[in-house]
């Protein structure tokens, strides 16, 4: 195997190595994108999303979260896709599908990027959670935690999330948090956790673990779940400003049931992996 395009690109710190496969598909193990991951030793990043062809929409993205497993869905991660595909195509609006469906995408004013996240998800099959249970309360505590945690949101948008609402967002010890959370027994396929403190009806600052990588700057689809969440708790209204670690992204629950958010995109540089990262064991 040769040397291999990629861009890197991030939304608001959460940050991603796109390769462009749509004509000649590198075929990286699950060691090899763990290596790339590395911050010290290799590129680093979030995400991996490969761009692959499709015959349903502009392009299929493939995401690889840092631990080298794959998963369905990327908010800030589509939006760097869609913007690219929108660049290239001059197109103002593009369809990608990815595992967990087809998304829709368009510009935005301030160069800002608008991606249709599809429905939330909030009946507990298609979170999913491993039993029959309300998924506006969960029977979930994090005991260890200071506070104790309990009573989180589970919402699926593409993968699944528990929101818990908290007085204080930055009190929260958000690793420890999220490693226990993460792999709880009622998350079949672990999930992304995330801390809400609701600052007003519009606005909400909020801390995220995510699957797979750890404490991220912004999650797109926990940007999601935490607005569905807060506005089925009667905490919001359905448009808010969702205040991440690198930034705010703005997300509104339409009456349809469909999530959008809306944020900027980065490209911050371009490179090749050399073969001894693609055949990293």
């Amino acid at each position: 195997m040769g040397t291999v395009s990629f861009l890197k690109m991030h939304g608001l710190g959460n940050d991603f190595v796109v390769i462009d496969a749509r004509r000649d598909a590198p075929v990286l193990a699950p060691a090899a994108i763990r290596a790339i991951a590395q911050r010290h030793t290799g590129i680093g990043f979030d995400q991996m999303l490969t761009i692959e062809p499709s015959l349903k929409a502009d392009a299929f993205m493939r995401i690889h979260n840092a631990n080298g497993g794959e998963v369905g869905a990327c908010g800030n991660g589509a939006r760097c896709v869609a913007w690219l595909l929108m660049r290239e195509s001059g197109k103002p609006r593009v369809t990608i599908e990815t595992a967990a469906g087809l998304i829709n995408a368009e510009r935005a004013a301030d160069g800002a990027t608008t991606v249709d996240m599809g429905l939330a998800r909030l009946d507990w099959r298609d979170v999913p959670l491993s039993q029959a249970i309300d998924t506006l309360h969960l029977d979930l505590a994090v005991p260890e935690a200071n506070p104790v945690l309990r009573d989180p949101v589970a919402v699926g948008m593409g993968n699944p999330h528990a929101v818990f609402f908290v007085p204080d967002a930055e009190a929260i010890d958000l690793a420890a948090v999220g490693r226990l959370a993460e792999h709880h027994a009622l998350y079949p396929e672990r999930t992304n956790v995330s801390v809400a403190q609701v600052l007003g009806r519009d606005s909400i600052r909020l801390r995220v673990w995510e699957r797979g990588v750890g404490i991220t700057l912004a999650c797109g689809t926990a940007a999601c779940a935490t607005l569905v969440a807060a506005v089925r708790r009667g905490l919001t209204d359905r448009a808010a400003a969702i205040r991440l670690d690198g930034g705010p992204l703005f997300v509104r629950w339409r009456e349809d049931g469909h999530v959008l958010m809306t944020g900027p995109v980065s490209t911050s540089f371009a490179g090749t992996l050399d073969p001894s990262a693609l055949q990293a064991a």
